[in-house]
C-alpha cells in the first residue's frame, strides 16, 4: 500500500528526533568531561549557545550553571530541545507511525521514554551526568539497530533515512561553528593545550575522535579537524557524507516509487554538495568558516523545506534548535 503524507512526515520527523536526541546526550557527555578551562571548570553556557536557546534559557534561568543547563536539557518539559521533550515526540510520532513500524520498534522508544520521564534532577546530578547520557546514547543506539533490523524497507524507510542524515549532518556544522565563534578564549591561544583539548571535546562530541586518529596519527589542528568533520567521506557524521546520502536517498526514492515530485530538492541536495565539493577546507576558513556554516545549515532548511512540499502536502516552517515539528 502507498504510504500516506502523514504517516512520511511522522517517520522523517521520529528520525530526526532520536538522532538530535543522541547527539545531545553525546553533547552534554563529553562536555562535562573533556570541556574544561585551565581552572578545571566547564563552560556550560556553551551549549546553551550552540542550541541557539539564549533567549528562552534566561526566561527561566539566571545563570547558566551546571544545574540549570543539565535541567534545561534533560527535563524541561517546556523546553522541546530538553531530551524529555524530543522523546516524547519522537514516541507520539512512533504511536502514530503503529501500522507501519515493527512491534520492537514502537515498545523500546516507549520503554526509553517512560523511563526518561521517570528520572529527576538527583539522577543527573554531575556525579551521576555521565552514566545517564551514557544510558541514553545506548538506547538511541539500540533504536537504529532495531530500525536497522525490522523496519520494512518501503518508502517508509526512505524517509527514516532522509530524517536521520538531515539531522546528522546540521548537528555537525552547529559543533563545528560553537568552537570556532564561542569556546576558544582568545586568538592569541590558538595551538595551546586549551584550544586542542577544545577541538578533541568537539571530535568526541560527534563520535569521531578515534576515526580522525586514524587519518591523522599525529598532530590536530583546526583545519584538520574542520576539514575531517566537513569533508572526510570515510566518517559517517561529515556533511558531505550525510549529503551524499540525502542524494542517492532521494534519486532512489523517486525512481523507484515513480513519484513525481521531489526534483526542487534534487537540485538544492546537488547545489549543497556542489559547494560542499567546490572550496578545500583552507579557503573555508580563510574565507570565514562561520559563515560558509550559516550557509549550509540555510541549505539544510531549504531541503527540508522542498521535501516537506514534495511528499508532506506543506511547506515545512525553517528549523533553529529552539524549534521543533
Amino acid at each position: 500500500m502507498n504510504l500516506l503524507a502523514r504517516y512520511a512526515e511522522c517517520i522523517f520527523w521520529m528520525a530526526r528526533y532520536m538522532e538530535r536526541a543522541e547527539n545531545l546526550a553525546r553533547i552534554l557527555d563529553v562536555h562535562e568531561t573533556f570541556a574544561r578551562d585551565t581552572r578545571g571548570m566547564t563552560n556550560w553556557f556553551s551549549i546553551v549557545q550552540l542550541n541557539a536557546d539564549e533567549k528562552d534559557f534566561f526566561s527561566r534561568h539566571d545563570r547558566p550553571t551546571a544545574e540549570a543547563v543539565v535541567h534545561y536539557y534533560m527535563f524541561d518539559t517546556q523546553h522541546t530541545n530538553s531530551l524529555v521533550s524530543m522523546l516524547r515526540m519522537a514516541r507520539e510520532n512512533a504511536r502514530v507511525l503503529r501500522p507501519w513500524i515493527s512491534t520492537e520498534m514502537w515498545t523500546q522508544i516507549n520503554v526509553f521514554h517512560n523511563k526518561l520521564v521517570e528520572m529527576n534532577g538527583k539522577d543527573v546530578a554531575l556525579p551521576n551526568l555521565s552514566k545517564v547520557c551514557t544510558w541514553i546514547k545506548e538506547e538511541c543506539q539500540t533504536h537504529t539497530g532495531i530500525t536497522e533490523g525490522t523496519f520494512y524497507r518501503d518508502q517508509g524507510w526512505y524517509f527514516y533515512q532522509l530524517g536521520k542524515y538531515i539531522e546528522r549532518a546540521d548537528q555537525t556544522t552547529r559543533l563545528l561553528d560553537i568552537k570556532y565563534h564561542t569556546l576558544l578564549p582568545s586568538p592569541v591561544a590558538v595551538g595551546s593545550t586549551l584550544d586542542m583539548s577544545q577541538w578533541t571535546t568537539v571530535l568526541r562530541s560527534a563520535a569521531g575522535y578515534h576515526a580522525f586518529r586514524r587519518v591523522y596519527p599525529r598532530g590536530m589542528s583546526p583545519t584538520t579537524v574542520a576539514g575531517f568533520m566537513m569533508f572526510n567521506e570515510g566518517f559517517p557524521r561529515s556533511v558531505v557524507m550525510c549529503v551524499r546520502q540525502i542524494d542517492g536517498l532521494l534519486t532512489r526514492l523517486k525512481s523507484r516509487y515513480t513519484l513525481r515530485n521531489g526534483s526542487e530538492a534534487m537540485e538544492k541536495v546537488d547545489e549543497l554538495l556542489g559547494a560542499l565539493l567546490a572550496r578545500p577546507i583552507e579557503v573555508v576558513i580563510q574565507d570565514g568558516l562561520h559563515e560558509y556554516l550559516d550557509g549550509v545549515q540555510g541549505q539544510l532548511c531549504g531541503i527540508t523545506n522542498e521535501i516537506g512540499r514534495a511528499f508532506f502536502g506543506q511547506t515545512v516552517v525553517p528549523m533553529t534548535q529552539s524549534q521543533s515539528q
